[in-house]
């Protein structure tokens, strides 16, 4: 029987589930999901015996091709020779970047914000580190993390970005169970800091924004509209926040009285609950959206206690607007850059209205309660603005 018919080249570019022979009672057999085993198989007196000879490029104790070759050659030679023939010891189980992203998963179950938080590290870890996943975990290298970052570095940085967080917390949690012995190479901080290149500047973020100038308009096609999206955008647009946090709007926490919207932490991007201060208009959609309301939610969607969609407000947002690339998201940058071209509010109480991130206790002061006065008036004005007035 022929003999060496693999190679380390054809072996790198195996794709697909299989048993694969080089020859003379040496297979390498590649299981779904991408592990790889190299093993002998003999027969003596009609027993068929398959003996393993350890992982091909994987553990801590690799067997390559060649030490393969050399581990059967001893057995049939010993054959030849009749003698019994035994494995040196156990392969090695082999814990792959897949298997730990699985119990990572698991051990985060209880952990989540939201359904939502959930289903983002799922589809960030099972798709967009897929390249990750059959690697034994103890072998990966910093090039195999930034060659995974790479497809989304320039034109996805936010995804890039957390798919890198979100890969560091698979390996660290390798780590902790010492299934990998070595540093964690998607530490960002003085190792991925000093390969991954430069990005682009965008000139508006990650998120196309209306010009404000013709958000007026916007609000006037919106108006002609009876739906609950178009009604959702509207409140969005004059109360600045997010699309999560509109689109989970409950009535009870609308303060009627006071005027106010508490978005909870749990629905908030820091973390902490956020009071929004609301304008005539906002309060006025609150109470429209109660008369067709059958639920909690301000803004129900299609389905029984399911907030309206993303999708459909972003749909309604388009038919709308001017600007056929406008995003949700970007309606909080044409509210922020009218800030700072047509009026004279501080930018504190504009970073304070977006709940964005302050960076002084000085700046923190105006989140608390006595900044709603301050922020009531921009969004008074704000809402003035919307309307051409």
């Amino acid at each position: 029987m022929a003999r060496h018919k693999l190679s380390e080249a054809g072996l790198k570019r195996i794709d697909k589930p299989g048993i694969y022979s080089d020859g003379d009672g040496l297979f390498l057999r590649v299981r779904k999901g991408g592990s790889r085993q190299w093993f002998f198989i003999y027969k003596r007196d009609s027993k068929r015996t398959e003996l393993g000879l350890g992982g091909y490029g994987q553990g801590t104790a690799p067997v390559s091709l060649s030490l393969a070759r050399d581990k059967a050659e001893t057995f049939r030679q010993k054959l030849a020779r009749g003698e019994e023939l035994r494995a040196d010891s156990k392969p090695l189980r082999v814990i792959t970047f897949e298997h730990c992203m699985d119990e990572l998963l698991k051990a985060k179950a209880d952990n989540w914000k939201n359904a939502k938080h959930r289903a983002q590290w799922l589809m960030t870890l099972r798709e967009y580190a897929q390249p990750l996943h059959a690697m034994p975990v103890a072998d990966i290298v910093l090039g195999d993390v930034k060659n995974c970052l790479l497809p989304h570095w320039q034109k996805r940085p936010e995804t890039a970005d957390r798919l890198r967080s979100r890969i560091q917390a698979v390996i660290d949690y390798a780590i902790a169970h010492e299934w990998r012995k070595t540093a964690n190479p998607a530490r960002w901080k003085g190792l991925l800091d000093k390969v991954m290149p430069e990005r682009k500047k965008l000139s508006r973020g990650h998120h196309a924004a209306l010009a404000y100038a013709e958000t007026p308009k916007m609000i006037a096609k919106l108006r002609q509209s009876t739906g609950t999206a178009a009604r959702a955008v509207e409140f969005l647009a004059l109360t600045a926040a997010r699309s999560g946090e509109v689109r989970g709007a409950k009535f009870p926490e609308i303060d009627v009285k006071a005027k106010t919207w508490t978005v909870p932490a749990e629905r908030m991007k820091a973390g902490v609950e956020h009071v929004v201060p609301l304008c005539d208009r906002a309060l006025a959609l609150v109470e429209i959206m109660r008369q067709r309301s059958t639920s909690d939610l301000i803004f129900g969607g299609d389905i029984e206690d399911r907030p309206i969609s993303d999708t459909a407000m972003t749909k309604a947002l388009r038919l709308a607007s001017p600007d056929k690339k406008a995003t949700l998201h970007g309606l909080r940058s044409s509210f922020r850059d009218w800030c700072g071209d047509k009026t004279n509010f501080e930018r504190d109480v504009a970073e304070a209205a977006l709940a964005h991130a302050l960076r002084d206790k000085t700046e923190a002061a105006y989140r608390r309660e006595k900044a709603i006065d301050k922020r009531r008036e921009l969004m008074t004005a704000w809402e003035a603005y919307l309307e051409g007035r």
